[in-house]
């Protein structure tokens, strides 16, 4: 309940910029200390900015809504196809890998399609992938169907992780910065992101230039909890810096 709230919030200040605590009192028909909880969460995330009696959007980073899986797929094709030969370099035989429902992830199955390795996912489109292969061992994890993300979504997935013992995680966000971590535009994949995360020895970030130095709704994982980012460019110095001081390995 909570969570959809601070997600309608947050789409009111997206659309009038500027609102006062008294107003989104009345609109959300909740307490000013609830209220304030609530934006205390968004400023958190870099959404907003307090102003005095109110919030302003935080215009200083880009923020990242959830676009349709159509769309997100053909953005920057050549380079999600090259980041995920990358990736695949690191999946050996036996190997249990989670791979995540963004489209750069799903580019992977084609490279792995040899080896021997078990494959753990929530994507319809890496299970549909991975049929052709029959080295390939996969286990969806159930859930109704979300079609923005063609993957499947469901709260109890987050007790049948545990079950797994992950040896590789390899994931995708709508965007990622020093400060907010990795982040994403949807409550549903948010849960099941964190616990694949949290479930996993090593962690691979697979995430383009354009994902840099923008963020999204929620943070599922902080950026030092990476062991390896995957990308296609030379990453900015800020990231760099914070890449090394933290043993975080950069590939691309």
């Amino acid at each position: 309940m909570r969570n959809q709230r601070i997600e309608l919030i947050k789409k009111y200040i997206e659309d009038e910029k500027n609102v006062s605590l008294d107003k989104l009192c009345e609109i959300f028909k909740v307490s000013k200390n609830t209220i304030r909880r609530d934006i205390n969460e968004l400023e958190n995330l870099g959404f907003v900015k307090k102003v005095y009696g109110g919030v302003t959007l935080n215009s200083q980073s880009e923020i990242r809504p959830l676009l349709p899986y159509r769309e997100r797929y053909v953005q920057n094709k050549a380079e999600k196809e090259h980041i995920a030969k990358l990736a695949s370099e690191l999946v050996l035989d036996d190997d249990i890998i989670f791979i995540d429902t963004g489209t750069t992830c799903c580019s992977l199955i084609d490279y792995i399609g040899n080896k021997k390795c078990t494959v753990i996912t929530n994507s319809m489109r890496v299970c549909l992938s991975a049929m052709q292969y029959s080295s390939l061992k996969v286990i969806v994890l159930p859930g109704v169907l979300k079609r923005e993300t063609m993957s499947f979504i469901s709260s109890d997935r987050l007790n049948y992780l545990e079950d797994f013992n992950i040896t590789k995680a390899f994931m995708t966000c709508t965007g990622v910065t020093v400060e907010n971590g990795l982040t994403n535009a949807s409550e549903e994949e948010y849960w099941v992101k964190k616990a694949a995360v949290e479930n996993s020895k090593s962690c691979f970030l697979l995430a383009d230039h354009s994902k840099f130095g923008k963020f999204s709704l929620m943070t599922f994982c902080k950026l030092k909890d990476i062991d390896n980012i995957i990308t296609d460019e030379p990453l900015n110095e800020e990231i760099k810096k914070y890449c090394k001081d933290n043993q975080i390995k950069i590939s691309y």
